[in-house]
């Protein structure tokens, strides 16, 4: 009877020691469907520069699994090396946040099908391209009627033209400084600033900074969005 206590003992010990938890406070999993063999390498933009933090060999089964330690949020990179000729379909952006992150993907369409869960910041920046995307596809029509006009040397539709294009701008930067006013308790907030509308009227960059915050404020895109606004303000002051 001791023996079969003892063993039991065992057991739970060897079953402690499997499930220890882990010391990282990021774990990123997810399933690329399709992916037989490759290579997925997670990236960071450091000095302008994306940069390899983590490779991840595919040989046979296409989930994969990486973890991490990260002082705040931060917008990452999964590029997918397929071994061929690289494409813009080949890195998908994603927002990390400590905790635990998935990614469901496919080969084929690597950046359309895929679904990014467990992290706030993601699905508020997803909100925010859905609405971003219109402004773009506004654009674009715009992009083809301009082509058109010059074409025909039509001087008055060309300066109608621009004039709605500036409207759209305009638009697209009035909604991304109210989405990051509105989302100042999220790391999203000043990415979409520093990365969206760095060059707008210093004044809704200050509105962004102050409305932010204090955790925010010190996190990698809040240091950022300070930054930008001291260099903006150096700029204008020698002009």
């Amino acid at each position: 009877m001791q023996k079969i206590i003892i063993a039991l003992l065992a057991l739970v010990v060897i079953s402690s020691c499997s499930e220890k938890k882990s010391d990282k406070n990021l774990q990123i999993t997810g399933n690329i469907k399709g992916l037989k063999k490759g290579t997925l390498y997670i990236q960071r933009i450091k000095d302008t520069t994306l940069v390899a933090i983590d490779t991840i060999i595919i040989d046979g089964d296409s989930h994969f699994k990486s973890e991490m330690n990260i002082d705040s949020p931060e917008m990452l990179y999964l590029f997918l090396d397929r071994g061929v000729s690289n494409s813009v379909d080949n890195n998908l952006p994603f927002f990390v946040e400590p905790g635990k992150i998935n990614i469901e993907s496919s080969l084929e369409f690597f950046t359309a099908d895929a679904k990014i869960t467990g992290s706030k910041n993601q699905e508020l920046y997803d909100e925010y391209k859905k609405v971003v995307s219109r402004y773009v596809d506004e654009n674009l029509e715009l992009v083809k009627k301009r082509f058109t006009a010059f074409k025909n040397k039509n001087t008055a539709e060309l300066a109608k033209i621009q004039v709605e294009q500036d409207n759209i701008l305009k638009r697209k930067y009035l909604y991304t400084t109210n989405f990051a006013v509105n989302n100042a308790s999220h790391a999203v907030a000043p990415y979409v600033a520093v990365a969206e509308i760095y060059d707008i009227n210093l004044k809704y960059l200050d509105t962004i900074q102050k409305s932010l915050t204090p955790e925010i404020s010190k996190s990698i895109y809040g240091k950022q969005l300070k930054q930008l606004i001291e260099e903006r303000k150096k700029l204008e002051e020698t002009k």
